[in-house]
């Protein structure tokens, strides 16, 4: 499966969107970075899958919890109480994208490098658990 262009225009806004806010993050909690990331990262959301979807995404009955949690962090970024929205976002993202660690993980350990560091045996074992995998795929 190809991607289109605005999903790769996505992709570069998510990507982006990681990277500012992590920058952010590692610059003791700068909130212009935190809401440009936040902003990036979900408009590169909304093209990734586009905006009905990501819509859907959000407003389903199972997520709702992680999506007021994630947009309630990022409305306190805004008002300039950045140190709570990061945590509050934290809790909301993991929340809403939880379920994809182990997809995730699997496909790292598919990697050439990193999938013979994540399938040693003390650090399978650590990687399962933190993804939430039972067995792992491979």
């Amino acid at each position: 499966m190809w991607l289109t262009d605005m999903q790769k225009i996505g992709v570069a806004l998510t990507s982006f969107g990681g990277l500012f806010m992590l920058l952010g993050v590692m610059l003791f909690f700068d909130g212009a970075l935190l809401a440009l990331g936040n902003v990036l990262f979900l408009g590169g959301i909304c093209l990734i899958i586009g905006p009905q979807k990501a819509f859907y995404f959000f407003a389903r009955r199972n997520k709702i919890r992680g999506s007021l949690c994630f947009l309630g962090g990022i409305l306190l970024v805004f008002l300039k109480w950045p140190f709570f929205g990061v945590i509050l976002e934290a809790f909301g993202f993991l929340n809403l994208f939880g379920d994809f660690f182990p997809v995730i993980l699997t496909f790292m350990r598919q990697l050439p490098y990193i999938g013979q560091l994540l399938n040693m045996p003390y650090i399978r074992e650590v990687a399962d658990r933190l993804a939430g995998s039972r067995t792992s795929a491979v």
